[in-house]
C-alpha cells in the first residue's frame, strides 16, 4: 500500500461522511432558515422555538434515512475490512 492508496482511502472516508451527514444537515438547515424567517415576521423572539422543530425533523430524517444510512455505513466498513489483507503485504 503506497501513499496514493492511502489518500484513495481518506477521501472515500471523507465522502463517506458527507453521504452520510448531508440529509440531515440539510433537514436542520431548512427548518432552521424557515422558522428563523418565521420569527422575524413575526417579532417572536423565543429560543426553543428553534429548537424543537429543528430536533423533530432531524429525528424523522433519521428515522426515514436510518437504516439507509446504516446500510451505507456497513458497506463501507466491509469494504475497508477486505482491504487489511492488501494493506499488510
Amino acid at each position: 500500500m503506497d501513499i496514493g492508496d492511502a489518500v484513495n482511502l481518506m477521501r472515500g472516508g471523507i465522502l463517506e461522511v458527507v453521504v452520510i451527514a448531508a440529509p440531515i444537515l440539510i433537514v436542520a438547515l431548512t427548518v432552521g432558515l424557515i422558522v428563523s424567517i418565521l420569527q422575524a415576521t413575526t417579532s417572536i423572539q423565543e429560543q426553543t422555538l428553534t429548537f424543537v422543530p429543528k430536533i423533530a425533523s432531524i429525528l424523522a430524517v433519521l428515522a426515514i434515512l436510518g437504516g439507509w444510512m446504516l446500510t451505507h455505513l456497513a458497506q463501507y466498513t466491509r469494504t475497508l475490512f477486505e482491504l487489511i489483507p492488501m494493506a499488510a503485504r
